[in-house]
């Protein structure tokens, strides 16, 4: 036994000395690789066609931000082809995920286009995701005037066994991850919110789209969104992918060739023809409904050192978001799709039952969750919750038979966000999870305007509604939920609509000491 315990020790600390080692090693490289720091490149008067029709709207309300929510997935693929396409200028992108699939293809396509005009792309995306996409990363990159870099990278690029690894000894480090969503055109135009890039994101997946939402914006917020995008961009995280991986001769000519197959398919006319139906930004600007316009509206984001382990302070996002719920007087309503509140969260969501607040939460069910470990965290809350008087809705895993351009009614929730006393609100990436709170980066919009608050709550109530979602009770101390769906209402005994090997899953799960990872 003490011979057994000899080795473990040894292996342990062999694991440590090898860790440091390569935390050592990755930091000497991640600050030779660094790249040049680059800045926003200022609005002009009249100079493209995205400040030609912007400028008159802001001039007109000096000091207010205009607001388009994009709760259609296929409505937020137009306004990102579209501003795109009008740029002139610079475009700047932020994502968690890009995928390189059909619409991550088209869009990727946008921005080879645009920067054939001679628009400036920056491109910064989180590393996690993008492997398996680096030769069209790399063929982008190859581009005169578009720069893509990774933030908090892996240096082994090709190989599970190189890469998982690397992982296991910058465990720590690895794990903390950039969620930010932003794309920015010509620093006139911002889209903030909780969406990523790929077919699921913009209903063209075969099997389960995401109901996600984020806003557009004009007006002062854009300039809040490009001084924290500049902050990553020009961070001690973020890697320029040309330290990382090389393309090939041609991949340039190649990504070409295949972008255009893919625009030329029949697959692509439904998008191709929303993008069609708004002009230009000034007919997108001219939406119906209109723009919402408030002088309460600001981009708010953790800092990158945040992936880089510094202490919290006051200005992360956590703090405040938690400070404007805090506020609520009447009644405060939850959007979040990985909901692992925590003791600590329920003790703080009961503290507003106890002031009389009404609270109203929507999450995703078992059968409609995309993370089952999410979910095995989540559910032991639910009980809890449900005695302080919450109001607690799980979202069903499918959506209306014509839900999506591609014939999948497979429905996950993504959206995260939050309305106050329905006159404020918030629509960003953060999830109210411990993952959002103390790992990852997030971003979002914060605002104070009645009939955007509105419009919020009018979405919350859609996607609560009877046929949407389902309502939690308790029977004794029994889980129940109410399926307003069929006819007559049926009452689920267990997880709706989830099969066995998944419920298991998730009750596992929900026994391991895994609650800070989710």
């Amino acid at each position: 036994m003490k011979k057994a315990l000899k080795w473990i020790g040894l292996a342990f600390a062999l694991l440590a000395l090898a860790s440091l080692l390569s935390l050592y090693g990755y930091g000497r490289f991640a600050e030779r690789a660094r790249g040049v720091e680059s800045r926003a490149l200022p609005p002009a008067a009249d100079a493209t066609p995205i400040d030609r029709a912007v400028r008159p709207l802001t001039e007109a309300r000096p000091g207010q931000t205009g607001m388009l929510m994009l709760a259609d997935n296929v409505d937020a693929f137009a306004v990102r082809a579209l501003t795109a396409r009008s740029a002139g200028r610079s475009l700047d992108l932020q994502y968690y995920i890009w995928h390189p699939d059909f619409t991550g293809n088209l869009l990727y396509g946008e921005l080879v286009r645009a920067a054939d005009r001679g628009v400036r792309v920056r491109l910064l995306l989180d590393d996690m995701n993008a492997h398996g996409s680096h030769s069209v990363l790399a063929a982008l990159d190859d581009h005169p005037l578009i720069e893509v870099r990774m933030f908090n990278p892996t240096r082994a690029r090709e190989g599970t066994l190189m890469r998982g690894a690397e992982m296991l000894l910058r465990f720590f480090s690895i794990n903390r991850r950039m969620h930010n969503k932003a794309w920015i055109a010509d620093g006139r135009i911002a889209v903030v919110g909780g969406r990523n890039i790929g077919d699921e994101y913009f209903d063209a997946a075969g099997d389960v789209n995401f109901l996600d939402t984020d806003v557009a914006l004009v007006g002062p917020a854009v300039a809040q969104g490009s001084r924290i995008f500049d902050a990553y961009w020009n961070s001690r995280s973020a890697i320029p992918l040309s330290a990382l991986a090389q393309p090939g001769g041609d991949a340039l000519a190649r990504l070409r060739g295949a972008i255009d197959a893919g625009m030329a398919s029949v697959r692509a006319h439904p998008y191709l023809q929303r993008v069609r139906q708004s002009t230009d930004v000034r007919g997108l600007l001219a939406s119906d409904p209109p723009l919402h316009w408030t002088r309460q509206a600001q981009v708010v984001s953790d800092p990158p050192e945040k992936a880089e382990g510094a202490a919290p302070t006051a200005d992360w996002l956590t703090p405040v978001l938690v400070s404007h719920m805090a506020r609520t007087q009447r009644e405060l309503k939850l959007i979040s799709p990985y909901f692992v509140p925590g003791d600590a969260g329920v003790r703080w969501i009961g503290e507003l039952r106890r002031r009389g607040v009404e609270v109203g939460i929507l999450t995703n069910s078992l059968a409609a969750n995309d993370v089952v470990a999410v979910h095995g965290g989540y559910a032991g809350y639910r009980v809890p919750l449900l005695r302080q008087g919450v109001s607690l809705f799980e979202l069903m895993p499918h959506g209306k038979p014509d839900s999506s351009l591609f014939g999948s009614s497979g429905a996950s929730l993504h959206t995260k966000a939050f309305v106050r006393d329905g006159e404020a609100g918030f629509i960003g990436s953060f999830n109210l999870d411990p993952r959002s709170i103390n790992l990852n980066t997030e971003m979002g919009l914060l605002f104070r305007d009645a009939d955007a608050a509105a419009e919020l709550e009018r979405l919350y109530a859609a996607k609560t509604a009877a046929d949407s979602s389902y309502r939690l009770q308790l029977q004794g101390e029994r889980l129940r939920w109410l399926d307003g769906s069929v006819q007559p209402p049926r009452t689920w005994e267990r997880e709706p609509e989830a099969g066995f090997w998944r419920r298991a899953a998730a009750r596992v799960i929900g026994w391991l000491p895994l609650e800070s990872q989710l």
